[in-house]
């Protein structure tokens, strides 16, 4: 176990370095950035000549070839320096760590809702096959699978905001109430602003779990051993719920490798929508205005978590299935 942990870590280096590179690329490869986005109406007017826009990009470091600029940025980097966002204007390391809170407390309780909500139907969906209760989970997992995040975040937005008034638009708070920070009203107005997001979140990933749930339990309850358990006498919600249930969950621990980077990578499209100021509205910023540092450290970061992910993945797997082994 130790020798495999020690591997997957010196390949997920390489992994690290190669997902920087091709990021680096394509960031540095867009048709503009964030020097000609800041002063593009400077010059525009003549305020500014070619040559001063020049020395603004060599300031960025945003001139030169993209193979030096690359190789600068892994330098500094190695060194511990991730540079400043150019937006925010301070250290990346600090916009990361202020804007990430908010968004891992609504991916973890979205996170948790989840699974509460989606494997508990999907056994449902898989004891009851072809009845009423498998299609009604069946219609709402194909409508949490095919809805668009922004179409459904608008829908309710529009009904529960616009037309009913039950729940804040956008935002965290209520700018027009003098709240004292901390205190816990300040908390449950936070709370009261984040119901629509955590629905949307909620709801567009219950499906796929829902049907990666239903379909494994139905493999499941068909193996021989369940049907030997059933002939001895064994008690149907005994069947369900500790002999299969048990060994559905198997499969299920390969979705640890997407929930540990979902949790800190935040939800762009949501947070953006909604206005919410999380990690994930701050990336979206970032990649439209061609904040360089930020793009790089937060898909870093990003790619980091995944790589953790799979090796927790396979390290869970191991421990809830005896049968497989890991290579030394």
């Amino acid at each position: 176990m130790f020798n495999y942990i020690v591997k997957r870590l010196l390949l997920a280096i390489l992994i690290l370095i190669g997902a920087s590179l091709i990021i680096f690329f394509l960031v540095r490869l867009m048709p503009t950035d964030y020097v000609d986005q800041k002063f593009a109406a400077a010059v525009a007017q003549g305020n500014m000549l070619p040559e001063d826009l020049a020395r603004m990009k060599e300031l960025y470091g945003l001139s030169g070839s993209i193979w030096n600029g690359y190789l600068t940025w892994l330098k500094n980097t190695l060194s511990g320096n991730l540079g400043d966002s150019f937006i925010y204007q301070k250290p990346v390391v600090d916009v990361l760590v202020e804007k990430m809170g908010i968004s891992f407390v609504l991916s973890l309780i979205a996170t948790i809702l989840q699974f509460i909500i989606a494997i508990p139907l999907g056994i449902v969906s898989a004891t009851k096959q072809y009845g009423v209760a498998d299609y009604t989970v069946t219609v709402l997992a194909m409508m949490g699978i095919s809805l668009p995040s922004f179409f459904f975040a608008a829908l309710l937005m529009r009904v529960f905001s616009i037309e009913l008034g039950w729940f804040p638009l956008q935002g965290m708070v209520d700018a027009t109430r003098m709240i004292e920070t901390g205190s816990l009203e300040y908390y449950l107005d936070i709370l009261h602003h984040l119901v629509l997001p955590m629905v949307v979140l909620v709801v567009l990933s219950i499906g796929g779990l829902m049907r990666y749930t239903r379909t494994n339990m139905l493999e499941v309850l068909n193996s021989d051993y369940i049907r030997t358990a059933r002939a001895k006498g064994v008690s149907e919600h005994s069947v369900v719920y500790k002999h299969a249930f048990r060994n559905t969950l198997i499969p299920l621990v390969t979705m640890m490798a997407g929930i540990l980077p979902g949790l800190f990578a935040g939800a762009m499209i949501t947070e953006t929508v909604f206005a919410i100021p999380g990690i994930g509205q701050a990336s979206y910023n970032a990649v439209i205005q061609g904040d360089v540092p930020f793009i790089m450290t937060y898909n870093l970061f990003g790619s980091a978590l995944a790589i953790i992910g799979v090796l927790l993945s396979d390290i869970m797997y191991a421990v809830v299935d005896p049968r497989v082994k890991l290579g030394g």
